[in-house]
């Protein structure tokens, strides 16, 4: 499969709800009651649209063979001083097993580092043993903080800090 990695324009909204909101229905949809899993696949399926239009973060989106498969977004970290945070990473279930998201992961890790970062974390679901995986895979290291994340239904799940020294 030949990748293409490139930033995400305003015309890529639709395949990046797409990307979201498939992989969040497989990975996260399970922790959750279904009308709110139902939820949140829908906002997740059109939020990508407005995000673009704010332009404040970089996000970009991975095709193998011209199809929609992996899509990052990334800035500067909210919480660490200096330190880029990888806010979103996802990959469409149809991509998983195909390589785009490692491919996504070093286009991004690359952007950052040109944009002037040494250091990125992110956050992932502690009971998402497959994303865990990945982010080792990728050169990642837990760094030991947790933190409980609300998604909205007033039942926090807890997260896992990763991080890496680019």
């Amino acid at each position: 499969m030949l990748f293409t990695i490139a930033q995400a324009t305003a015309d890529d909204g639709d395949a990046l709800g797409e990307i979201h909101a498939e992989a969040w229905k497989v990975a996260y949809a399970p922790f959750f009651a279904t009308d709110f899993a139902e939820q949140g696949v829908r906002r997740r399926r059109t939020q990508w649209h407005e995000r673009l239009a704010q332009g404040k973060d970089t996000i970009m989106l991975a095709r193998g063979d011209g199809r929609p498969l992996a899509m990052s977004a990334f800035g500067t970290s909210p919480s660490k001083t200096g330190m880029a945070e990888i806010y979103s990473f996802y990959a469409h279930p149809d991509g998983w097993g195909t390589g785009a998201a490692g491919a996504l992961m070093t286009a991004t890790l690359a952007q950052l580092k040109e944009d002037g970062f040494d250091h990125v974390h992110l956050w992932t679901l502690h009971d998402t043993p497959q994303s865990r995986r990945f982010y080792t895979k990728c050169g990642f290291t837990e760094t030991g903080a947790l933190r409980d994340h609300d998604f909205g239904d007033g039942r926090p799940l807890a997260q896992v800090e990763f991080a890496l020294h680019l």
